[in-house]
């Protein structure tokens, strides 16, 4: 079967389903149907969706499976949270000669740092 796309590839506005039909049965109902937030990410955002569950939601374990690193992860999350219409949190950019200090001033340890400079 075909898989339902949730956005217009001419315009780029969503879709709406207008018959639903029993495939045991064979009854149908018409009308304008809403799709679920789901569908209307892309294939690529519904996979990383579906590897976000399957490591339960573990980024190191989803960069072994993607082999994409830490940084690029959390991109394409942050593009999904966008996507499902929730506000994605800012990130405060890191000064990188800053942490290194800290490292070297003992202040934080040296894992601190690695989480610190992957962000």
């Amino acid at each position: 079967m075909k898989e339902v796309i949730g956005i217009c590839p001419v315009c780029g506005e969503k879709m709406r389903v207008t018959r639903l039909e029993c495939s045991h049965c064979g009854t149908a109902i018409e009308g304008q149907f809403e799709l679920c937030k789901f569908c209307y990410l892309t294939k690529e955002q519904r996979e990383l969706l579906e590897v976000f569950i399957k490591t339960r939601g573990n980024i190191r374990e989803m960069e072994k499976e993607l082999n994409l690193s830490y940084p690029t992860i959390r991109n394409k999350l942050d593009n999904l949270i966008a996507a499902l219409g929730y506000e994605v949190e800012k990130r405060p950019s890191i000064d990188r000669k800053e942490v290194l200090k800290k490292l070297e001033d003992g202040e934080i340890t040296v894992q601190e740092a690695l989480r610190l400079l992957k962000e």
